[in-house]
């Protein structure tokens, strides 16, 4: 696991080294290889994932948490995953504004994928009152 991350920090590094090269001539271009870079280390990242997310499942679901709520806690990790990588590369890219959309719109499905389990709990306080 250790080697893995030593590889995916040096990939980053060298693609970080040639997007900044890259921004000198044409920042297109310097765009398109963060882009790249950002998309090969989230490929990686969910190739490793498999085994892990199936371990956390197990975990989850010995404790007796429902399917349903383990699926909403992963949707939830990808979108802010999702959200942070799309904000950083907008803000890279010089557009701030962009990025505080991308921001906003992440922190606005996280409400809306909350809604489910904020009735529930609202269920369970009516009941016990």
């Amino acid at each position: 696991m250790v080697d893995n991350c030593f590889s995916a920090a040096a990939f980053c590094l060298c693609a970080a080294v040639l997007a900044v090269l890259l921004r000198q001539y044409n920042r297109e271009q310097a765009l398109f290889a963060a882009v790249a870079a950002c998309t090969a280390v989230v490929g990686g990242v969910l190739l490793m994932a498999g085994p892990i997310l199936t371990e956390i499942s197990d975990i989850f679901t010995s404790a007796g948490i429902s399917d349903d709520y383990i699926s909403l806690i992963f949707k939830a990790i990808a979108v802010c995953f999702i959200t942070q990588i799309t904000a950083d590369i907008c803000r890279d890219s010089g557009e701030t504004a962009i990025a505080s959309a991308a921001e906003l719109w992440g922190r606005g499905a996280l409400v809306f994928m909350s809604l489910p389990v904020v009735r529930v709990l609202m269920e369970m306080i009516n009941e016990m009152i």
